[in-house]
């Protein structure tokens, strides 16, 4: 922040108060004259930094005229590769080719960690939130340890670029501090917060107050990670360090294969992929899942949101009973450096586009200076999809995942992706790996495992790596084991 000098103050608020005038927001210095001198300050340091004239045209479409997305009429499903089609030949030479990439120090990882475990019951960053399933190790270590176990697998250094929030970064990266980064070299982590967008009143378009001397910001989505990548200077590290190709996550799933040879290597040298984006799915759980949907439109691979997808399409199966458009978006997909590199070239161009959410926001009224807490939707938050990248690869690929043996998000407290929900996938994935090589294990009427089984990944990357391990014969129900 720059020091203060009344001269310059007094001209900074001149100009900014001239551009607030121009696009209808002046009511952002009601309280101006009541401020201390470092508060005056540091609300003319935030208010220079956005950008007015950019907004505007975002209000105008995404909050007055209410823009919505747009859903292509000739929507088909996307075409992917199935997880037991092909040869065992193929595999074997995709996974080849992948682990030469990760070998050579060719691959990156990136996760997505700019939430709070809010829904969860905590208020800390979501990575520190305690996800396995006998121990509690936090997300962030179960993530960690993997890039460890690969880098050990493949004798490289891994590095491993986390995207934090305004609201979490100090916190994570005191979390790493005060976990030695969970064995893994400090000068290998790179750590930078997402970008941050003004609330927008829902009926007026007017920025909204967080406090008397601060605009309300909201973090602008995981799409925002292509921007902050450039912005933070992290694609000029990949840069530096020879990195070609990012394998994104978000924190929050802890079976995600952080580094996975096969994907790496489909993604770089499948026929039908540009080696620009590809991405992983898993077949709905049912038609209502809150995932994104892969579809086909125009040549071109997108996902919808679940929330757009027409009901006729959602419930729509094929003759041997099973949906039509089945593939859900998880979150992973494989990016090269070249590719992010295109869509920023343009600083003064946004590569992806922003979609509006209906958010209750907390605010200072501009006339009475109270805060008020609404109990309804009142603001519109505007904010990137990182999936939204993918139509703007040359070609694009997607390849079909188990569930169970990548797919546990931890996301609500209760229901559908809680912590008991990711508890039983991850025991079932331990299981069946267990099983592959003898170990009898108990399981329920419905086919899970009847046990908490925590395999981690410094003694086991996949089922193969428990080949000559000293296995228990047999696992009693309700046990609880760690291996």
């Amino acid at each position: 922040m720059r020091g203060y000098d009344p001269g310059l103050m007094s001209d900074r608020l001149s100009s900014i108060r001239a551009t607030l005038e121009t696009h209808g927001q002046a009511h952002l210095l009601a309280f101006y004259d009541d401020l201390s001198e470092s508060e005056k300050a540091q609300l003319l340091e935030q208010l220079e930094h956005i950008d007015f004239a950019g907004l505007e045209a975002l209000i105008e479409t995404h909050v007055r005229a209410g823009a919505q997305s747009e859903v292509p009429a000739n929507l088909q499903p996307a075409p992917y590769y199935p997880l037991r089609g092909g040869s065992t030949d193929d595999a074997v030479q995709y996974r080849a080719a992948g682990g030469d990439l990760i070998r050579a120090g060719k691959v990156a990882a990136l996760a997505v960690a700019g939430g709070q475990s809010t829904r969860l019951g905590r208020n800390s960053p979501k990575g520190t939130y305690p996800a396995t399933v006998v121990t509690g190790k936090p997300l962030f270590r179960v993530l960690a340890e993997q890039i460890v176990a690969n880098q050990n697998r493949y004798r490289v250094t891994i590095p491993w670029y986390i995207m934090t929030s305004q609201t979490n970064d100090a916190a994570t990266r005191a979390f790493f501090r005060d976990n030695n980064c969970f064995g893994l070299n400090r000068r290998n982590i790179f750590m930078f917060p997402q970008g941050l967008l003004p609330s927008i009143d829902a009926s007026s378009g007017k920025l909204l107050l967080s406090e008397k001397g601060a605009v309300a910001m909201n973090p602008d989505g995981h799409g925002g990670c292509i921007k902050a990548l450039a912005a933070s200077g992290a694609i000029h590290d990949m840069v530096a360090r020879g990195i070609e190709h990012i394998s994104y996550f978000q924190v929050d799933n802890p079976l995600v294969k952080v580094i996975d040879p096969q994907f790496v290597g489909l993604h770089v040298a499948a026929s039908d992929s540009s080696a620009e984006m590809s991405s992983k799915m898993v077949p709905k759980a049912h038609p209502q899942e809150k995932v994104g949907v892969f579809c086909r439109s125009d040549g071109k691979t997108i996902v919808i949101e679940y929330s757009d997808l027409p009901e006729q399409l959602v419930q729509q199966r094929e003759e041997a009973g099973h949906l039509r458009f089945l593939a859900g978006s998880i979150a992973i997909h494989m990016i090269s450096v070249k590719f992010v590199q295109k869509l920023t070239a343009d600083p003064l161009r946004q590569a992806l586009p922003y979609h509006r959410a209906d958010k209750t926001v907390p605010f200072i009224d501009p006339k009475t200076g109270r805060r008020v807490e609404p109990t309804q939707p009142n603001a519109v938050k505007l904010e990137m999809f990182v999936f939204d990248a993918i139509p703007l690869a040359k070609s694009s690929i997607i390849c079909e995942t188990s569930r169970v043996e990548e797919f546990a998000p931890i996301k609500n407290a209760r229901g559908e992706d809680s912590p008991m929900t990711s508890h039983q996938l991850q025991s079932d994935r331990s299981g069946a790996w267990l099983e592959a090589h003898g170990v009898k294990v108990p399981r329920d009427a419905e086919g899970h495992v009847a046990a908490k089984i925590e395999l981690g990944p410094l003694t086991a990357l996949t089922c193969d790596d428990l080949a000559g391990i000293d296995l228990p014969v047999v696992i009693q129900p309700g046990a609880a084991i760690v291996l």
